[in-house]
C-alpha cells in the first residue's frame, strides 16, 4: 500500500494524529481530543537543517518517504516502552539526516547579444502568410426600424442580433415539434422580407393547394396599401445589409437541414417551401416576385453547395472501398458499410438533384427573362455561382444556353453581368472541353459585342473575355483578325483594351517568322553578336517591328500595293491636326509589344538600307540574306513604323518623367538625377537620328511629316547642357527649312512650322532660330512677288504655284510676328536675272487683291484654296497688329500710322 501511506504522509501537518503510546487513553481531553506533544522545529521531518544558503530542499526531496518510517511504526510495544540504547540512538541520527540529491544541474540558456527589451505577445505567422480569418455569419445589428413592428423569425434575425446560423437550428427545432407552426412562421418571414405586413395562419399552411389563392388576396390588400418601396432594394438607413443576411439565413437554414438529416427524412420541409416561394415568384408585384426569386435562388445555391459535398463523399467513400478491395486480406464487412455509405449517399444525392431540378424549372425558367432588369441580372449571377459550385450538374450545355440567350439581353448591365460570369468560365483551362459547342455556337455574337456593342463597358468586358477564348484556342483566324482591326477603333478605352489582344498577335506572327528561319540558331547565326550601342546593324528584334508592321497593316485593311495616306487636313486657323488612325494605334500597342522601349533599335532597323542586292544564287540563301530579306519593308509599313517610332519616344519620356517621383509623390535626388540623365540620352539619339530619318523619308510627304513631328519631342534645353555644337542644331533647322520650301502637302507645312515654333521656345536658342525664320520670310515673299509679276504680265504663271506660296506665307504667320513684313514694300521695282518687272506693293495689299481679284477662270480648286490662305494671313496679321498696339499701350510707347483696314474689309464682302 505505498500509495496510500505517501498519501498519508503528505497530508496536512496540522492536522492531530493519534499518539502510538500504549497510554493514549490517558492523554485524552474531556472533550474527546486526544492530547499531542507538539512537535519540535528541530525535529521536524519538513525542514533541511543545516541548509546552505538558506535555500529550501526541493519539494521531491521533502515529500519522498523515508523507508525507517515504516519500520518504526511496525515496532512492537516493548521496543517502545524501553529507553533506546546509544547505538539506536546514533542510527537514528544517520537516517535523520537529509541526504544529498546527486540531480544534474539544468542548463543554461544560451546568452545572446540581444538587447532586453519589452516586446509585446505576437502570435507567429505561419511562413509569413497570415492565415485566412474564418467566414463571420451574418449578424444584424438591432435596429429600431425592424423593431418596431416586427415579431417571429423577422425579429430573432433583424431585431435581437443572433446569428442566421442559430437562428436557422433553433427554427429546426421548432420544426421538429410542430412543423405546421414553424412552417407558418418561415412563410410569414418572407412576406415581412417584401415589405407586406400581412400574415398566413396556420390553417392556410395545412392546405398548400390553396396558396395561390391565398396569395392573391394578399396581393389585393397589399396593392391596396400603395407601398412604393421594399427592403430588398430600399436606400433607407439601416437596410444595406438586408439582403445578405436574408440570403444568409435561407443558406444556413438548407445546409442545416442537411446536416440534421430532415433535409432527407422529412421531404414536406423544402415541398412546402417550394410551394409558397414559387408562387410569389409568379406573382404580378415586384415586390413579391422580387424577393421570392432571390429566395429561391439562394435555396437553389444551397442545394448546389449540398450536392457538391455529397458527390465529394460518395467519391472518397468509393477510392476507399477500392482501396479496401485491392488489399490483400479484404475485409468483407468493412466493404460492406462503405458500400452502404456509397449507396445512402446516392440516395441523398439523387433527392437533392430533384429539388434542384424543380426550383429550377420553377423559378429561374421562368425569371431569367423577366421584364425587371435587376430580376435578371439577379438570375445571371446566380446560375454562374452554380455553374461554379455543381459543375457536374450545371456546367452542361442545357444549363450554358440561358447565358448565351442573355447575351442579347436589351439591358446594358445584364449583358455585362453575362459576359463577366462568362469570362470567370473561360479562365479555367480545365473547362475548355465543355465550353468548346457553346462556344461554337455563340461566337458570333460575342465578336459582334466587341465591336458593335453600344454600350462601351461591354464592349471593353467583351475584348477582354475573347482574348481569355483566343488562349483556350476557341477562336478562328478571322474572328482573331476582326478583333485585331479594333486597334484603330475611335475609341481610347478599345483600343486600349484590344492591344493586349493585339500584341499576342503581333507574337505569334513573330514566332512563326522566327521558325521559318530556321528557328533562334538560325536567326542567331544570321545576326551575329550584337552590340549594345550599334544600332545599325540587323538584331533579332527586327523581326519584331517587321511583324508587327504586318499586322498593323492587314490590321488596317489596306491591300498591298495601297499607297500610305494620311487623313487630308481641314481647313482651320490654327495650323495644330489632330492626330491620325496610325498614331492612335501606334499609341495603343506601344505599352504592349515588347521592345519598343528600345527606340534606337526601331530608328536604325528604319534606316537601314535593305535595298542592296545579293551577286549569285548561293549568297542568296545564307541565313543572313534570308533574314535582311524577311526584313525589307516597304512604304507603307515604314510609315506604320515611323508613327510607332514616334509614339515610342514619348511613351520612353513620359516613363522618364514619372521616374522623377517617387510612390509617395516626393522627388528625391537619385530620382531626378537619374530621369535626366535619361532625358539626355534621348535627346541626343534623337538629334542624331532626325537628320537621318528626313534625307531618308524627306520626299514622301507622309513620311515627312511624321518625321518632323520628332522634332517636337527634343528636349533642347537638354541638348545645350549636353555641350553640343550649336552647328548642329542650325544644320537640323536648315532639314526642317528645306522640308518647309520643297514642300506644297499641308500636313508636312504645318509640322515644318510647329518645329520651328518648337525651336523658338528655347531663349538660349532663339537667336539661332530667328535667322532661320527671317530667311524663310525673305525666300517666300520674293516667290509671292515674282509670281504676282508673273500674272500681271501673264508670262508663265500658274495659279497652283500662287496657292503654294501663300499657304507658306499662312503658316509662318502663325508661328512668327509678321507685322514688318507684311507692311514693307519692295525696295526694287525690276529683277536683275530675267528682267521681269517686280511689284513694289506690300505683301498685306497684294493678299487683298488676290482676296478681291476672280480667279473663277482659273484652277477651281487651286483659286480656292489661294483665296482661303490668303485669308488665314491676313487674318494672323491683324491678330499680331492688335498684339503690337496692346503692347504699345501697355508700354506707353509711341503709336505708329495704323493701316487702313477698309481695303480688307472690302476684299472680303466682295
Amino acid at each position: 500500500m505505498p500509495a496510500r501511506v505517501l498519501s498519508m504522509e503528505l497530508s496536512d501537518q496540522a492536522t492531530p494524529q493519534p499518539s502510538s503510546s500504549p497510554n493514549h487513553a490517558t492523554d485524552r481531553r474531556k472533550s474527546g481530543r486526544v492530547k499531542q506533544k507538539p512537535v519540535l522545529f528541530q525535529s521536524d521531518p519538513n525542514v533541511m537543517i543545516g541548509s546552505v544558503g538558506g535555500k529550501r530542499k526541493r519539494a521531491a526531496d521533502v515529500n519522498q518517504p523515508d523507508p525507517d518510517d515504516s519500520d518504526s511504526e511496525e515496532s512492537s510495544p516493548d521496543e517502545s516502552d524501553g529507553d533506546p540504547d546509544e547505538e539506536e540512538l546514533k542510527e537514528k541520527r544517520r537516517k535523520g539526516r537529509p541526504r544529498k540529491t546527486s540531480a544534474k544541474p539544468l542548463p543554461k540558456k544560451p546568452k545572446t547579444n540581444q538587447p532586453k527589451t519589452t516586446t509585446l505577445p505576437v502570435r507567429p505567422a505561419t511562413n509569413g502568410v497570415k492565415k485566412p480569418s474564418k467566414h463571420r455569419q451574418p449578424r444584424a445589428r438591432p435596429n429600431a426600424a425592424f423593431a418596431e413592428d416586427s415579431t417571429g423569425l423577422f425579429a430573432e434575425i433583424f431585431s435581437q442580433g443572433h446569428t442566421v446560423d442559430a437562428v436557422a437550428a433553433e427554427w429546426i427545432t421548432r420544426y421538429d415539434q410542430h412543423n405546421a407552426n414553424a412552417m407558418c412562421e418561415l412563410v410569414n418571414f418572407v412576406l415581412k422580407c417584401t415589405g407586406c405586413n400581412l400574415e398566413v395562419d396556420v390553417h392556410d399552411i395545412e392546405d398548400p393547394d390553396n396558396a395561390t389563392s391565398k396569395l392573391d388576396d394578399l396581393k389585393d390588400e397589399y396593392e391596396a396599401q400603395k407601398i412604393t418601396d421594399y427592403p430588398l432594394l430600399s436606400k433607407t438607413k439601416g437596410y444595406s445589409k438586408f439582403r445578405p443576411i436574408m440570403t444568409g439565413f435561407f443558406h444556413s437554414l438548407i445546409t442545416t437541414a442537411h446536416a440534421a438529416g430532415i433535409l432527407y427524412t422529412d421531404l414536406a420541409l423544402v415541398e412546402n417551401i417550394e410551394i409558397w416561394v414559387t408562387s410569389m415568384s409568379s406573382s404580378a408585384i415586384r415586390p413579391f416576385r422580387h424577393t421570392a426569386t432571390v429566395i429561391g435562388l439562394t435555396m437553389e445555391s444551397a442545394l448546389c453547395t449540398v450536392f457538391a459535398e455529397l458527390a465529394d463523399s460518395i467519391a472518397k467513400t468509393a477510392r476507399q472501398k477500392e482501396g479496401e478491395l485491392k488489399k490483400k486480406t479484404v475485409n468483407k464487412q468493412r466493404v460492406a458499410s462503405l458500400q452502404e455509405k456509397v449507396d445512402e449517399g446516392k440516395r441523398k444525392s439523387d433527392l437533392v438533384d430533384t429539388m434542384l431540378e424543380t426550383i429550377f424549372s420553377a423559378v429561374y425558367a421562368n425569371r431569367y427573362r423577366d421584364v425587371d432588369p435587376k430580376i435578371r441580372i439577379d438570375c445571371v449571377t446566380a446560375l454562374g455561382t452554380w455553374i461554379a459550385t455543381a459543375p457536374d450538374k450545371f456546367f452542361v450545355s442545357n444549363y450554358l444556353r440561358y447565358l448565351g440567350w442573355v447575351l442579347s439581353d436589351i439591358s446594358a448591365p445584364s449583358r455585362a453581368e453575362v459576359i463577366k460570369q462568362l469570362s470567370k468560365l473561360y479562365k479555367s483551362k480545365d473547362d475548355v472541353a465543355r465550353l468548346r459547342a457553346f462556344t461554337e455556337k455563340f461566337r458570333p455574337r460575342f465578336i459582334e459585342m466587341a465591336s458593335q456593342d453600344a454600350e462601351l463597358n461591354v464592349r471593353v468586358a467583351a475584348i477582354e473575355m475573347l482574348d481569355l477564348i483566343r488562349e483556350q484556342g476557341l477562336l478562328e483566324p478571322t474572328d482573331v483578325d476582326q478583333i485585331a482591326r479594333l486597334i484603330f477603333d475611335a475609341t481610347p478605352r478599345i483600343r486600349k483594351a484590344v492591344a493586349g489582344f493585339f500584341a499576342e498577335n503581333v507574337n505569334d506572327l513573330y514566332e512563326s517568322t522566327i521558325e521559318e528561319l530556321g528557328g533562334e540558331e538560325g536567326v542567331a547565326e544570321a545576326v551575329g553578336e550584337e552590340e549594345p550601342d550599334d544600332f545599325d546593324e540587323p538584331r533579332k528584334s527586327w523581326l519584331m517591328f517587321k511583324s508587327l508592321a504586318e499586322t498593323m497593316r492587314f490590321a488596317a485593311g489596306e491591300d498591298e500595293d495601297g499607297e500610305p495616306t494620311l487623313p487630308q487636313s481641314t481647313e482651320t486657323l490654327i495650323g495644330s491636326e489632330a492626330d491620325s488612325r496610325y498614331a492612335l494605334a501606334a499609341k495603343a500597342v506601344c505599352q504592349s509589344v515588347p521592345n519598343l522601349e528600345d527606340w534606337e533599335i526601331l530608328a536604325g532597323y528604319l534606316l537601314y538600307d535593305s535595298s542592296s542586292t545579293v551577286s549569285n544564287a548561293q549568297e542568296a540563301q545564307s541565313p543572313e540574306s534570308l533574314f535582311k530579306t524577311r526584313c525589307r519593308l516597304d512604304d507603307y509599313e515604314e510609315m506604320l513604323l515611323l508613327e510607332v517610332l514616334n509614339a515610342a519616344v514619348k511613351n520612353r519620356l513620359l516613363e522618364a518623367t514619372e521616374t522623377e517621383t517617387e510612390k509617395k509623390g516626393k522627388k528625391s535626388k537619385a530620382r531626378v538625377d537619374e530621369a535626366q540623365e535619361i532625358q539626355g540620352r534621348i535627346a541626343l539619339h534623337l538629334a542624331q537620328f532626325l537628320p537621318r530619318l528626313l534625307r531618308k523619308f524627306g520626299a514622301n510627304p507622309t513620311t515627312a511629316a511624321i518625321v518632323l513631328r520628332l522634332e517636337h519631342l527634343l528636349n533642347l534645353d537638354i541638348f545645350e547642357e549636353l555641350r553640343q555644337d550649336s552647328t548642329t542644331f542650325a544644320a537640323l533647322l536648315d532639314d526642317i527649312n528645306k522640308q518647309f520650301l520643297t514642300h506644297v502637302n499641308q500636313d508636312v507645312l504645318t509640322e515644318a512650322s510647329n518645329a520651328m515654333l518648337h525651336a523658338r521656345s528655347f531663349g538660349n536658342l532663339e537667336e539661332v532660330t530667328e535667322g532661320k525664320l527671317q530667311k524663310l520670310w525673305s525666300d517666300t515673299i520674293n516667290a509671292l512677288r515674282t509670281l504676282v509679276s508673273r500674272k500681271e504680265s501673264g508670262r508663265g504663271f500658274a495659279i497652283s504655284d500662287l496657292s503654294h506660296t501663300v499657304s507658306r506665307i499662312a503658316n509662318l504667320a502663325s508661328i512668327s510676328d509678321c507685322v514688318i513684313v507684311f507692311e514693307t514694300e519692295a525696295r526694287s521695282s525690276s529683277s536683275s536675272k530675267k528682267g521681269a518687272t517686280r511689284t513694289s506693293k506690300s505683301p498685306a495689299e497684294i493678299l487683298t487683291d488676290i482676296i478681291s481679284d476672280d480667279y473663277a477662270n482659273e484652277d477651281r480648286g487651286s483659286s480656292h484654296e489661294l483665296v482661303t490662305a490668303s485669308i488665314k494671313a491676313l487674318t494672323f496679321y491683324n491678330m499680331w497688329l492688335v498684339r503690337s498696339l496692346r503692347t504699345s499701350l501697355e508700354t506707353n510707347t509711341p503709336i505708329s500710322t495704323l493701316p487702313d483696314p477698309t481695303p480688307f474689309a472690302s476684299a472680303l464682302l466682295s
